[in-house]
């Protein structure tokens, strides 16, 4: 915590690459972080939701994030997502994002068994975060995956007291009143990472400063005209990108969402991050030619 620096700008959350056997693929991560390197991006956000963390092993889960750790190279940050049902998984990875050279860790609230009271998602938490007390800690706050929908304020508040790497939350939530709440508490000491895409607008106007997200990975430029843009306070022309986002978003929706139809979108852009692990079936030869035809549509390949 000790070199600790507050995020800013765009961290990708990463899709997991599968070769044809539905194997984790590692080799094309090398790849794919030159990708990420060459464009505004300033961090990624490994084996969350995006990167099929509950579909993973926890030794695949510690795999990737080493590659991810190796292949960044300190060119971004790499930030670990640890959450689990289970506890004891979730300090197990947080003990190895440490050791791997993570930037900083993340949590998904369980969702299972869910805590049903702020202090419940603290005691939680507390045991994870020790598991890593040198890097900071993100709640990654999604109720509509979790189903865990308590006030994200007290739980910031209240939760540094027991959890001192306690950073702030990535915000998965269209609540903005909530998340106003959380930008101002205590002078903004608290980080708010906006984790809806298609609002990101929305997201800065109340005082975010750093999103993560999952079609960052493809239509980066968007993103950074709109952070652009907003800091210039030119809310037209982020008006303007924020719609080039939302009509991606109205695509991939068609396609099953956004790990489904994003993964055959890093496929079009030349990196084949294969499919996704069942109960998400694959795409087939003529979607990935209606999924072109669309996108075409949009004029997304001159984004």
């Amino acid at each position: 915590m000790n070199n600790y620096e507050r995020l800013e700008g765009m961290v990708a959350a990463t899709f997991t690459p599968m070769d044809e056997n539905g194997d984790v693929n590692l080799s094309i991560i090398e790849k794919y972080a030159d990708w990420i390197a060459s464009t505004p991006i300033k961090g990624v956000f490994v084996c969350g939701t995006t990167g099929e963390f509950s579909s993973l092993t926890i030794d695949e889960r510690k795999l990737i994030l080493e590659k991810w750790v190796a292949s960044a190279g300190k060119r971004f940050k790499v930030i670990a997502h640890v959450g689990s049902n289970c506890q004891r998984s979730a300090m197990e990875l947080a003990c190895h994002a440490e050791k791997a050279g993570a930037d900083a860790i993340a949590s998904i609230a369980p969702s299972f068994f869910k805590p049903g009271t702020v202090d419940e998602l603290i005691d939680f938490f507390a045991p994870v975060c020790r598991s890593a007390s040198g890097l900071p800690f993100y709640y990654y706050n999604m109720p509509s995956i979790t189903g865990v929908n308590l006030p994200v304020d007290r739980f910031l508040v209240e939760g540094k007291k027991k959890i001192p790497n306690l950073v702030g939350t990535k915000f998965t939530h269209n609540n903005l009143m909530e998340m106003g709440a959380c930008i101002d508490l205590e002078q903004h000491k608290f980080e708010v990472l906006h984790g809806f895409d298609e609002i990101l607008i929305a997201g800065l106007s109340m005082g975010a400063v750093a999103g993560v997200g999952s079609t960052y990975n493809y239509i980066p430029n968007v993103y950074h005209a709109i952070f652009e843009s907003m800091k210039q306070n030119d809310v037209e022309t982020a008006r303007a990108w924020q719609m080039k986002s939302i009509r991606t978003v109205e695509v991939i929706i068609k396609y099953g969402g956004g790990v489904r139809g994003g993964k055959a979108i890093m496929k079009l852009i030349g990196i084949d991050c294969g499919s996704c692990r069942l109960p998400i079936k694959p795409f087939s030869i003529e979607e990935y030619d209606k999924l072109k035809g669309d996108l075409d549509a949009i004029n997304f390949f001159d984004f």
